[in-house]
């Protein structure tokens, strides 16, 4: 296991979200305008595998319990033939179980819209608020300062950028990467 930092040369602030169309754990296929309602997206490419994706697991939870009006969807890109733990039976296994809990958890076996969003590790997060109809992208980094699997977090960070986005805030924080296992890319 590599602990990888996300991209800095990702979507920059201001961009627009890429659009997706991705099956759920709920058996829907869902897109963005799935999400329109919601003041602010955290958009997180994440796996069942990974140690750093797993211990994120209820700071996710906690955050898609705790807004009405911010959606949490996971996508997992990851190649489910090497890793099978990140295919698409296991991740409904995990939200039956209760482990996962977001708004959306989709599956992404193109690898297409991880690669869209420049996502490179998992968790990496991506938070978006609502501005004239779309999402933009205001915050691309690590959801907490826990940055081993076995650390506690001091801080909820994201939690806080969530707050100020649905505050009307603009936010130019300096994006602090994520850690995480890298996305596991299929050999083409």
């Amino acid at each position: 296991m590599v602990a990888l930092d996300s991209e800095e040369d990702a979507l920059d602030r201001g961009d627009a979200a890429p659009d997706f169309e991705l099956p759920g754990v709920d058996g829907e296929t869902h897109t963005l305008d799935d999400f329109a309602d919601s003041d602010a997206l955290l958009v997180v490419f994440t796996c069942n595998h990974c140690p750093y994706a797993r211990a994120k697991f209820d700071e996710l939870n906690a955050l898609a319990d705790e807004y009405d009006d911010a959606a949490v969807v996971g996508i997992n890109p990851n190649d489910a033939e090497e890793y099978p733990e990140d295919s698409f039976e296991k991740m409904v296994e995990y939200v039956e179980s209760g482990n996962v809990q977001y708004d959306a958890y989709l599956r992404d076996e193109s690898q297409e819209v991880a690669a869209e969003y420049g996502a490179a590790c998992t968790p990496d997060p991506f938070l978006f608020a609502r501005e004239d109809g779309e999402f933009r992208l205001a915050y691309h980094g690590r959801l907490d300062d826990a940055l081993n699997p076995d650390d506690e977090p001091t801080e909820r960070e994201m939690k806080q950028l969530i707050d100020r986005v649905l505050a009307g805030e603009a936010i130019d924080d300096e994006f602090k990467p994520s850690r995480g296992c890298s996305i596991k890319w299929r050999d083409e």
